[in-house]
């Protein structure tokens, strides 16, 4: 159920040269992917902000909203508790900053998006590793 959601946030992401992995990616994985998609795809409309580029900054802004948009969908309400609740709430936030971002043309909004989205991701890469030395210590 979970990849099923994960693979369904994915797929509007799936114009990314990426695609090569996602078949055998883990769920894990997969939403490093997104995490990484959606970083580039706002550093990207930044880019095109501040180049006054307005209709490839709007469809890079659409993009990010929409696969952060797709991490929010593939959140596990019922088990995730608390945290999903806050990522669920975080990941609204975004959203709703990037259309403000958008609409005001302001990069610095652009710029709080992605210290929040690198805040998350940092977390979510450090799980494979505490998982392993979990493993490893109950192995012992």
């Amino acid at each position: 159920m979970v990849k099923s959601r994960i693979n369904s946030a994915l797929s509007r992401y799936q114009s990314i040269s990426v695609s090569s992995g996602v078949e055998d990616a883990t769920p894990h994985r997969l939403i490093q992917m997104l995490m990484e998609g959606a970083l580039d795809k706002i550093a990207t409309a930044k880019g095109h902000m501040l180049h006054d580029k307005p209709s490839e900054k709007g469809r890079h802004i659409s993009w990010a909203i929409s696969i952060i948009s797709g991490l929010q969908s593939s959140l596990d309400m019922e088990t995730g508790g608390e945290i999903s609740n806050n990522l669920d709430d975080l990941y609204d936030y975004m959203v709703r900053r990037l259309g403000e971002a958008g609409a005001s043309n302001d990069p610095a909004i652009l710029d709080e998006i992605t210290t929040l989205l690198l805040e998350v991701k940092v977390a979510w890469d450090v799980i494979p590793r505490q998982l392993a030395a979990e493993n490893k210590r109950a192995a012992s």
